[in-house]
């Protein structure tokens, strides 16, 4: 949005000099005034301008690129589209103003022009235009406004899973980055590219610290026990994924009842995060043994991001792992409890995983322990 103190800048495109010394002489004590004799010149101006210009008055009969042609251009330009276009022209056929119009133009002025209405119109038009940009701008700013809110929110109930796990914040930090490096490398692959786009890849990355969520449910005596569990203790330490489903799923619930819109989505992501992950691609994994293409794509590249987390990790049972004894149980994993594609997606992004072990490291013996 402009100053209030500064001029709009309206582009004049006409091949006759005498029509554009017309229109310049009754917007030229008004707004800053650009002119083309062409259509090519009127494109050139428009793209290469420091501002482009706030509207456009054009003329449709001119030598080579017609107006039609020009404003066709304009609006297939995602930088240009949103400029608003008035035909100004000696065509007065009511087909003439309709294509005109379908062609993306918000007005239609024939010659000869009144100064007056001239005026008129394209202050409209500016007036609108602006108006329109400050909606922009304000949905701009609501948009991140909600993104701030969402990751807060996300963020605060991961920390409440943390404070009763002996895991720490550095695990939910490196998940949540794995998970984002392995689907950034499977965008393109055949397999994933219909589900995988930038917004998903953001919404992976969003949720994927509420994928332990559920364990604020299991009792301090399982969680916090310092050694490992017998079979019934693991029983009950595998709800986690039951009640993390089901505590997401009231919150999708709420907000859906709310808003009445889509702008929680991600919360479906976070729900088969923490209820999936700990499935196992041939079947032998829980809460209800799904195998293959069966198991949420967002379960299966948290497994590998949480299993490879837990290995480079110091448990009270075993020392950390290096990044290469992860990698190799990782490989050796493929097929069984991992997407193959998936583990070929680690495998090309190795590297990746352990910058991200070694940046975010708890401390000094996990960083020592990675480099093996």
């Amino acid at each position: 949005m402009k100053n209030t103190n500064d001029k709009s800048t309206v582009l004049v495109v006409d091949d006759t000099p005498e029509n554009i010394d017309v229109l310049v002489g009754i917007l030229k004590d008004d707004y800053k005034v650009k002119v083309a004799l062409n259509g090519e010149k009127a494109l050139q101006i428009v793209v290469t301008a420091k501002e482009p210009p706030d509207l456009i008055l054009l003329d449709i009969m001119m030598p080579g690129m017609d107006g039609y042609e020009v404003c066709r251009r304009l609006k297939e330009s995602a930088f240009s589209r949103k400029i608003p276009v008035i035909f100004v022209t000696a065509k007065g056929e009511t087909e003439d103003e309709a294509k005109g119009f379908k062609l993306g133009a918000v007005d239609y002025i024939t010659k000869p022009v009144s100064p007056a209405i001239v005026k008129a119109r394209v202050k409209t038009q500016l007036d609108l235009y602006d108006q329109n940009r400050v909606l922009e701008n304000m949905v701009k700013e609501r948009t991140r406004d909600l993104a701030l809110t969402q990751d807060v929110t996300l963020r605060s109930l991961a920390s409440l899973a943390e404070t009763r796990d002996n895991e720490t914040g550095g695990h939910i930090m490196r998940t949540q980055r794995y998970v984002q490096i392995l689907a950034e490398q499977l965008m393109a692959h055949p397999s994933f590219r219909d589900f995988l786009d930038e917004q998903m890849v953001d919404d992976l990355y969003k949720s994927a610290p509420l994928h332990d969520i559920g364990k604020v449910g299991v009792a301090d005596k399982i969680l916090l026990k310092p050694g490992k569990l017998d079979n019934d203790e693991f029983d009950e330490m595998k709800k986690h994924t039951v009640y993390g489903r089901d505590a997401i799923l009231r919150a999708e619930e709420s907000f859906s009842e709310a808003s009445g819109s889509d702008a929680f989505a991600f919360l479906k992501i976070a729900r088969e995060l923490a209820y999936s992950h700990h499935e196992k691609w041939d079947g032998t994994g829980y809460p209800e043994g799904t195998s293959g293409v069966n198991i949420p794509l967002p379960g299966r590249l948290m497994a590998i991001a949480d299993v490879y987390d837990a290995l480079i990790s110091k448990r009270v049972y075993k020392p950390p792992f290096s990044h290469s004894k992860a990698a190799d149980i990782i490989g050796e994993g493929k097929g069984k409890h991992f997407d193959p594609d998936i583990v070929d997606a680690f495998e090309a992004s190795e590297q990746l995983f352990l910058h991200v072990a070694l940046e975010l490291s708890d401390n000094d013996e996990q960083r020592e322990a990675l480099r093996g």
